[in-house]
């Protein structure tokens, strides 16, 4: 008689006799993991990253807004683990592991390796889901033709994906609240995949397929690119107009239809704005399709951090400094507010910028900042400063960059030199300049 792997996994699931995989316990894999293990399910935790799981095991988080409290709560219900020998006890495999770009093209070598690295451990019944975004195809390139000669997807293996939608500082811990696509490569794939996140998720959204649901993540990360590209290109516009776009973006606003407010900003950070959006540009121009809105945007949000350069260069000398003597002060390192974040942080990529201009006496204040700064890209230096009345006055140039709620404004204003304001907390004034 034919085992039927499809029941067996369904009844697992309302037995909460399922055990979950989780590998790559990032800015998503993490969240992830403490939302399923709440439910009540085994969860085991899989990242190469020795200090992660060093971390977790000392009941200490990593990431500053997953509390301490929610690490030791995973340790209840699962065991976390930097090689991948127990996926074999898996039931469902969760892939969200990072998917950077190199040279300017996708790199999926870290979901290569993760596939190279499970396989021999991988058994009837099992399912895999990748959350990791990628150009349309993907799943079935690089998971479902890795497997399809080992195992019958549908019948006695599972493969789907489903677009993560961490929105870091905002929803790690409300996650359930977030409607969760999800996809399959067959209808048995779909229902169970379907069934597993309704388990945890309060609205599930099921696409026709798994390139629908992949192509869906990036249109949703292209939208904000493209509208921030162009928002950033109208205050390359307004600036030469000598006109505050915060100004004109606020009346513009006021229109009831027909306008979604986008603002402004020092550039683009994380990895849905800036990577996401190359991933289908890449896939389309392997089709013959040259996909310009992508292409533009993403060249208009890198020609910001210039914009802000060049404001610094002729603000200093406007005030008759040397630059080469000339103090900044960067406010905010991460890439957006209240979090600690890096990736593709705006900030480091203007310190380089202006350090290979000469300005080297650059100093920065972030209060979600308490490590070393090192990323894939930046392995730096820098003294991350306090912001007394004394430390303010010394700058000749403070830069807001990321605007943490955790900072006292009128401090800022009433201390400081000359302020370039890349977010729109000041009003332009004599001491005030848009960046």
């Amino acid at each position: 008689m034919e085992t039927n792997y499809k029941k067996i996994f369904l009844d697992k699931i309302v037995k909460k006799k399922l055990v979950i995989g989780v590998i790559g316990l990032g800015y998503v894999g993490l969240p992830l993991a403490i939302l399923l293990s709440k439910k009540g399910f085994k969860t085991y935790g899989f990242d190469t990253d020795k200090n992660k799981i060093k971390s977790i095991y000392s009941k200490k988080s990593y990431i500053e807004r997953i509390k301490n409290s929610d690490i030791n709560f995973l340790l209840k219900n699962g065991s976390f683990f930097f090689d991948f020998k127990h996926i074999s006890l898996c039931d469902v495999i969760i892939i969200c592991v990072p998917t950077p770009l190199y040279k300017g093209k996708p790199d999926l070598s870290y979901i290569r390796k993760t596939i190279i690295s499970i396989s021999k451990y991988l058994r009837f019944g099992q399912a895999i889901i990748l959350e990791s975004t990628s150009y349309p195809g993907t799943t079935e390139e690089e998971i479902v033709s890795k497997l399809k000669q080992k195992f019958t997807i549908g019948k006695n293996f599972f493969v789907g994906f489903s677009s993560e939608r961490i929105n870091p500082g905002e929803n790690e811990n409300k996650l359930k609240t977030i409607p969760k696509v999800v996809s399959g490569l067959s209808q048995n794939c779909l229902s169970i995949i379907y069934k597993f996140y309704d388990t945890f998720f309060n609205k599930v959204v099921r696409a026709k397929s798994i390139k629908i649901a992949e192509f869906s993540k990036l249109l949703e990360n292209i939208y904000r690119a493209v509208n921030i590209g162009f928002i950033n290109e109208m205050k390359f516009i307004a600036d030469k107009m000598n006109t505050d776009i915060y100004e004109i973006i606020k009346i513009a606003n006021t229109k009831p239809y027909g306008f979604v407010r986008f603002n402004p900003g020092p550039g683009v950070g994380g990895h849905c704005i800036p990577i996401d959006p190359n991933y289908l540009y890449w896939k389309a121009k392997k089709l013959g399709i040259s996909a310009n809105f992508i292409k533009l945007s993403a060249e208009t949000n890198i020609k910001v951090i210039n914009f802000i350069k060049l404001k610094i260069l002729r603000t200093l000398k406007t005030l008759n400094i040397d630059k080469t003597k000339a103090k900044i002060l960067i406010l905010g390192l991460s890439y957006k507010k209240n979090i600690d974040d890096l990736r593709e942080s705006a900030s480091l990529k203007l310190i380089k910028l202006l350090k290979d201009n000469n300005i080297n006496k650059i100093e920065f204040s972030d209060p979600h900042i308490k490590k070393n700064i090192q990323t894939r890209d930046y392995n730096i230096k820098l003294k991350n400063t306090k912001l007394t009345t004394k430390n303010l006055l010394s700058f000749d140039i403070v830069v807001i960059m990321t605007d943490h709620d955790k900072f006292d404004y009128k401090k800022i204003y009433k201390h400081s030199k000359h302020v370039i304001d890349c977010r729109g907390r000041f009003k332009t004034d004599h001491k005030v300049s848009r960046g």
